[in-house]
């Protein structure tokens, strides 16, 4: 997660000032990732049908951005979707549920990436089962374009406060086409409660929050070398790591300021929300994981369409023992029986985030 300004300045507590000399101000304005951003650049600039699809979908969102997709190309229009297992995220994921969603991302992503050449996406997964290959891909001539195909780019997850300002009740009725979009405030109250309690639990569940720590790519170098996991970059906080106040170690101590503003932070982040999305399937399947993450995917860009914000708030859908009274909570709230909540997101007007480190397609070709 790249912060902002303000967020940084929340870290700070208002009380520390970084003096910078001219030379470091001239570091610090240079502190863009730009090599871990170039897979945006670089989306559509293929001739291959399936290299031209694929470049857009690795864009597509994922759980902590660990990106656990691999290509094996076959033939002169067909691939297999594999599953990097080193990109797993034990702690927090448990059952893998999250990855595949991430991996539904991905494939909705391709197919409307690939409408943009005129051709579809035949997708059957998992074709030797589902420990095997996550699917086999074939483009087809002879698709119209994907009107959401015109918002690839600008998708983005917000995580950021909203604005205290109602979702139109016309934009709430177009995105139920997605999934049950809860405006009631009494319902709202409720569900924001239920995500910042779960959030808490993580925070202080040390096992969950060192996977993430773990995973913060902190400042320009460390993202460059690996454009995944959750990025800490930008002029403001590599003040941060210069002056010795961002630290990883800091991260995982409760007693630390950064750890306190930061809990602070996202408390008023969280609360920053007029309204959620959740998405359900009737069972809980590796098939009905695949469908969730392609629905959000959709709705993501359904969002971008209407101007809207989205962000995923996933800590109380996670499966590990202290989450449990969270999880069986939310599905409590937002499922009916038997159903098994995949997603719930936070919806309203938000600002747009800057673009999130990606792997560049060759790097997840396995047989360039």
């Amino acid at each position: 997660m790249t912060l902002s300004r303000r967020k940084t300045l929340a870290l700070l507590g208002g009380g520390f000032v970084v003096a910078a000399t001219a030379s470091a101000g001239t570091f610090l304005a240079t502190r863009t990732p730009a090599r871990a951003l170039e897979p945006w650049q670089e989306a559509g600039q293929y001739d291959d049908p399936r290299l031209f699809a694929l470049s857009y979908a690795l864009l597509a969102p994922n759980p902590h951005n660990r990106q656990p997709w691999l290509i094996e190309l076959q033939g002169q229009d067909s691939f297999l979707l594999h599953r990097d297992k080193a990109r797993n995220l034990p702690h927090t994921d448990p059952y893998d549920r999250q990855i595949f969603v991430g991996l539904g991302c991905f494939l909705e992503l391709l197919s409307v990436a690939a409408t943009v050449r005129g051709r579809s996406a035949q997708i059957d997964l998992f074709p030797d089962g589902t420990d095997g290959p996550i699917a086999h891909v074939t483009l087809l001539d002879g698709a119209e374009q994907d009107p959401l195909s015109t918002f690839i780019l600008e998708r983005r997850s917000c995580k950021e406060p909203f604005e205290d300002k109602k979702v139109p009740d016309s934009a709430a009725t177009e995105l139920a086409a997605h999934g049950m979009v809860i405006t009631d405030q009494e319902l709202v109250a409720q569900v924001k409660k239920l995500s910042w309690e779960a959030w808490l639990t993580e925070m202080h569940t040390h096992r969950a929050l060192k996977e993430s720590v773990d995973l913060m790519r902190f400042g320009k170098a460390q993202i460059n070398a690996n454009p995944d996991g959750i990025d800490l970059g930008g002029p403001f906080l590599e003040s941060l790591m210069l002056a010795g106040v961002l630290t990883r170690e800091s991260q995982l101590d409760p007693d630390s300021t950064g750890f306190k503003e930061g809990v602070k932070m996202y408390e008023a982040m969280l609360h920053a929300t007029p309204a959620y999305i959740v998405l359900t399937t009737p069972r809980n399947t590796r098939e009905d994981q695949i469908a969730a993450g392609r629905r959000w995917l959709r709705l993501n860009l359904d969002t971008t369409r209407l101007g809207l914000a989205l962000h995923p708030v996933s800590q109380a859908l996670q499966e590990y023992e202290e989450m449990a009274p969270h999880y069986e909570r939310a599905h409590r709230m937002l499922a009916k029986p038997g159903e098994t909540v995949q997603m719930l997101g936070r919806l309203g007007f938000g600002p747009t985030p800057a673009q999130t480190p990606r792997w560049p397609l060759e790097t997840r070709i396995l047989n360039g």
